[in-house]
């Protein structure tokens, strides 16, 4: 569809918002006459299109912006962290273009042929996507393999070096890549969301279970194995509780939603939510104070480390409704500041967003966009 150049041109003008021609030279080391010819091919082709006119400098002539054509190519997507199993259409800007259910299951042969028969439903609204359908992602909690077709471990779903990619892409057709979900979350922020201008960030999801991934000098951190960034399983607390890892004291086991709710029915309190823990708290409920503390500490320890070894431009953290308001949040903040070098901090943001229902698929199409953007194929 694109060669390796191409490919390049529109990861770069992606990356940027938008490029000239002569920038374009510039990036790519060829002539203007030359970069000139291929910027054509990409127009009539439609990954790219015209935007405004940028005044040039001095005596120069003004440069018109290119910009990436969001229906270039489009990009499918399954989230299997819940289920039913979530699936999203998206284009080159990220938008969600359909999207569809289906039953999940822990099969793997079962779960490729359910994703191959909600594909067709997925692009019904959309005559047009058999042709502009380029990838397929998949995003789940567990561990990845360093070439995104493997799912090493997943104590969710009970597997254990399961060739997913393969499987799916045998009953779709389709070039497909699998992903860690925090890794996958990373991803689409880095490509369409709050850390497109950023260089190095590191993004935190908070839910059932933690999980963290690192962006580093533009580049996605995946470690030799895959396995960089699991924080979850840091130990945090010597001779802790136990974890459903094998090990103690994690910190999946202070600070996940999970671990606040068996830690509120260990108290005997009613609720076991972080928005009815607040409540309680906000009434002078010791039990709910403790538990909030406890949590909050423990995951602000956690990124503070984080920012120790990474340094990163900024903490982005994914979390569930109201989870970041109140005293957890604020014990977090507060943690992170009191546990970094002293002239570190406050120099690191810390910024939080909201989960939502499209938030997981969304993140899977955008393995896919990405691998194209970048140029990677499937292994």
């Amino acid at each position: 569809m694109l060669t390796t150049l191409q490919r390049q041109i529109l990861g770069a003008v992606n990356a940027s918002g938008g490029l000239s021609r002569t920038e374009l030279a510039q990036f790519s080391g060829m002539s203007k006459a030359a970069i000139g010819g291929v910027v054509r091919e990409m127009i009539e082709a439609g990954f790219l299109h015209e935007a405004e006119t940028v005044p040039g400098s001095g005596q120069g002539r003004p440069s018109v912006r290119l910009v990436v054509h969001p229906d270039g190519a489009w990009f499918a997507g399954v989230s299997l962290l819940q289920n039913p199993a979530q699936m999203a259409l998206i284009n080159l800007h990220g938008e969600i273009l359909s999207r569809v259910s289906f039953a999940a299951g822990t099969d793997p042969q079962q779960l490729a042929a359910n994703i191959a028969s909600a594909l067709p439903v997925l692009l019904g609204p959309h005559p047009e996507a058999a042709k502009k359908l380029v990838g397929l992602g998949v995003t789940l909690s567990g561990l990845i393999d360093e070439h995104q077709s493997t799912c090493v471990q997943s104590a969710l779903l009970g597997w254990r070096d399961v060739p997913l990619a393969k499987l799916i892409s045998q009953a779709t057709g389709m070039d497909v890549a699998i992903e860690n979900d925090a890794k996958a979350l990373a991803v689409s922020e880095k490509s369409f969301g709050q850390a497109r201008d950023l260089s190095s960030f590191t993004l935190v999801s908070h839910g059932a279970g933690i999980g963290s991934a690192h962006f580093i000098a533009g580049q996605l951190h995946r470690g030799l194995h895959g396995g960089a960034g699991e924080i979850a399983h840091c130990t945090l607390e010597l001779n802790g509780s136990p974890c459903r890892c094998g090990k103690r004291g994690c910190l999946d086991t202070l600070a996940s939603l999970n671990a606040i709710a068996d830690m509120a029915k260990a108290e005997g309190l009613e609720v076991t939510t972080i928005g009815g823990l607040e409540q309680l708290a906000m009434q002078g409920q010791s039990a709910a104070i403790r538990i909030l503390h406890r949590a909050g500490s423990a995951l602000g320890l956690a990124i503070s480390h984080l920012i120790q070894i990474n340094d990163p431009d900024l903490i982005l953290i994914a979390h569930q409704d109201s989870d970041f308001s109140g005293l957890f949040g604020t014990v977090m903040h507060q943690s992170v500041e009191a546990n970094v070098l002293p002239g570190n901090a406050g120099k690191t943001p810390v910024r939080t967003f909201t989960l939502n229902d499209d938030t997981w698929a969304r993140a899977a199409a955008s393995i896919a966009a990405h691998r194209f953007l970048v140029g990677l194929k499937p292994v």
